[in-house]
């Protein structure tokens, strides 16, 4: 059987997929593969579905499986895995990096520094500790970073309608519960039909005034303009986002808001969690070679 590295893993990735059949990272060869390995940039769309007739098994690299199309790939009998339980570390320290940075001006004060600037009076700091983090989704990361904000003193609350209680998360009933209360907002939401645009003008409105805000979730599930002006009125502190409406973004309001910080959703891109992934990756290859 063929299988079909489309996008990038861990290096030592097709050495240990080896004994279950060829492994190659050409796309052209889509139409022969069996099984395809994808993270965020290949689309298995129906058109990419129809490309791939001998396709079996789709394994995404993480969480999100927004970028396949999951109904017509059942209608096709195809399978489809994510790799969930290896990114949710990787995720989470990031997305509290994130917690940390904006607060404490780490971005502003390094491009200062670098321009010859000493900005010790202007930059003025405030501490996590004692705080309150508003988690929008306490799943698995979720849950992760809830775990290191208790370890920083912070008080954490969650909404999460799937969820009514919660060891590491005081739970409220209505999201809105959590925006007025919360010093620091953190999403970790797929995307949905319900989530799609969740963080609107509409929203931002009950929002704790001067609350930072973190997107480590999917980038469809805020609204970046309206963010973008809750920004510059200052209802928003700050915002950390890691997730786009594409990889890479065609064009977004956020590079000349205040006080954003954006990396290039790097989230699940540690050493560690590649490595996890492609452990389970071989698990889940291992499973399907042994019921074929």
């Amino acid at each position: 059987m063929l299988i079909l590295v489309s996008d990038a893993f861990d290096p030592g990735l097709p050495d240990k997929l080896a004994k279950f059949g060829e492994v190659t990272d050409d796309k052209g060869r889509i139409p022969e593969a069996e099984v395809i390995l994808i993270r965020s940039k290949t689309k298995v769309t129906k058109e990419y579905i129809d490309g791939a007739p001998k396709l079996k098994l789709v394994i995404r690299g993480g969480v999100g499986l927004d970028n396949v199309d999951l109904e017509y790939a059942k209608e096709k009998g195809i399978i489809v895995h994510n790799t969930a339980a290896a990114s949710s570390i990787a995720v989470a320290e990031l997305a509290f990096a994130l917690m940390i940075a904006l607060p404490n001006h780490i971005s502003r004060a390094d491009q200062s520094m670098h321009a010859g600037e000493w900005l010790k009076k202007e930059l003025k700091r405030t501490e996590l500790y004692k705080k309150t983090l508003g988690v929008i989704g306490i799943g698995r990361i979720g849950a992760e970073l809830a775990v290191r904000a208790l370890a920083f003193g912070m008080k954490v609350i969650a909404y999460d309608p799937y969820v009514k209680e919660h060891e590491h998360a005081e739970m409220r009933a209505d999201i809105k519960e959590v925006l007025k209360e919360a010093d620091y907002v953190s999403m970790h939401l797929p995307l949905t039909d319900e989530t799609k645009g969740m963080i609107n003008k509409d929203l931002i409105q009950h929002f704790k005034d001067g609350a930072y805000l973190i997107n480590t979730g999917r980038g469809k599930t805020v609204v970046e303009e309206d963010v973008v002006e809750a920004l510059k009125s200052g209802k928003l502190a700050g915002f950390g986002n890691d997730v786009w409406y594409s990889d890479p973004p065609e064009s977004t309001p956020l590079t000349d808001a205040p006080n954003v910080i954006m990396t290039p959703h790097i989230g699940a891109s540690t050493k560690e969690n590649l490595l996890r992934i492609g452990d389970i990756i071989e698990e889940l290859i291992g499973e399907y070679v042994k019921n074929k």
